[in-house]
């Protein structure tokens, strides 16, 4: 006679095995970086996000079909300039790298062209994708003028160059009609500052007032070790990494190159940059996760621009290794690219820091607000041959230390007096 199992038993047994099973999924993604530590993955989730905002845009067709998801209706009307300058941004040092016959340059070449034209589109008043770029749709305007602005500085010799004489008055032109905004007394007047300074770089009659004033302002509100205020107080979140100190450093070395960085030195703001990268190479945990602190978490791993940034520069930190921040930043990337439903099922990013999470995004995010996460990815700038990325995996800080590895301590940065 057979004896017939109890449920309850078959049950426990069931959970046992979807256990197992989960957690051995779980174990084989978290312990195979060769799934998401390399150029190649980095590379596909770049094109990946930033493929559907340039191939829209240059069809003209991005007002159409990009969804925009907003708290606030008056917010639809800048989405689509947040879109395209913040991808701006975040692809423009990789796409410097220019083409070449490998697989990537192939993608890369396409790429360039894409976003080429989508300039051209996005500043011809005559197209139905012209975008807003006056203090006619409220002040943001001036903030995604300024992460163009960015991109057009970081890929001044692809992006920006080449274009024909039509397009360059056209751009020059929608800059400086932001300039009718007034920005606030915290980091928005680094927004004016990037603008002006790429009509600087550009030749296009720039106005250093602005920058002077912004770099004037930052300066007084430094705080030490790294860190400077929004405005004249301490905000513990990520705006020292999403906008001010990459910034910053961008619009110090193009008045360094003009030989007028007396207000703020380039080599100062750097300093100051090298020891917030240390602070951010530590703040990623083991697992690839980060404290989320702050507004603007639906930026994502927009949160690491500046460590990027001065992986970027080669200008890491003593004792911090291209490939350690590599194999951190990675892991970042990975988890929340493929956290479930991080993309709409059209490809367009949904907001939220670990997938979909609405709740998550303040009044002022919309669709477009959430593409700075491309700014995470600026060692793309870097070639393949780069230590960057040719070393090997490598464990990072918080890995080290919690693996029990003798490591020196942290100290804060005092400047030299």
């Amino acid at each position: 006679m057979k004896r017939k199992i109890p449920i309850t038993c078959l049950l426990f047994l069931f959970s046992i095995i979807s256990f197992n099973i989960s957690s051995f999924g779980a174990d084989r993604s978290d312990h195979k970086p060769e799934r998401y530590n390399s150029r190649e993955y980095w590379v596909s989730v770049l094109v990946k996000i930033a493929g559907p905002v340039l191939r829209n845009l240059s069809k003209e067709q991005l007002r159409t079909n990009m969804p925009v998801v907003r708290k606030d209706s008056s917010r639809k009307q800048v989405a689509h300039l947040e879109a395209f300058g913040r991808t701006l941004a975040g692809i423009a040092p990789w796409l410097e790298l220019g083409t070449d016959q490998t697989k990537e340059g192939k993608i890369r070449s396409e790429y360039i062209a894409l976003t080429r034209k989508a300039i051209a589109v996005a500043v011809d008043p005559a197209s139905p994708d012209f975008l807003n770029f006056s203090s006619k749709n409220g002040q943001q305007p001036l903030v995604d003028a300024a992460f163009l602005a960015q991109g057009l500085l970081r890929g001044y010799t692809q992006l920006w160059e080449p274009l024909d004489p039509q397009t360059k008055s056209n751009v020059v032109k929608a800059l400086k009609s932001s300039r009718t905004i007034k920005p606030g007394e915290n980091n928005w007047l680094l927004f004016s500052a990037m603008i002006e300074a790429f009509l600087i770089k550009s030749g296009s009659e720039g106005n250093i007032e602005p920058i002077r004033y912004a770099l004037s302002k930052h300066a007084g509100w430094y705080k030490g070790d790294g860190t400077y205020g929004d405005g004249a107080d301490l905000h513990w979140d990520y705006y020292n990494s999403f906008v001010i100190q990459p910034m910053m450093l961008d619009i110090t070395r193009v008045l360094k190159d003009i030989q007028k960085d007396e207000v703020i030195s380039y080599e100062k703001v750097l300093k100051r940059a090298q020891r917030y990268a240390a602070v951010q190479e530590r703040l990623i945990s083991p697992e690839g996760t980060f404290p989320p602190i702050g507004r603007s978490l639906a930026y994502r791993f927009g949160a690491f621009q500046l460590l990027s940034q001065v992986s970027l520069l080669r200008k890491l930190p003593d004792g911090i290794s291209p490939a350690q921040v590599r194999s951190a930043l990675s892991l970042v990337i990975y988890r929340l690219t493929e956290a479930p439903h991080t993309f709409d099922p059209k490809g367009w990013l949904n907001i939220g820091l670990f997938g979909n999470q609405p709740d998550i995004g303040e009044y002022y995010i919309t669709t477009g607000s959430l593409y700075l996460c491309t700014t995470g990815l600026l060692p793309l700038g870097l070639p393949a041959s780069d230590p960057f990325w040719s070393g090997q995996t490598e464990d990072w800080t918080s890995v080290k230390v919690w693996k029990g590895i003798n490591l020196p301590t942290d100290h804060a940065y005092t400047e030299p007096k």
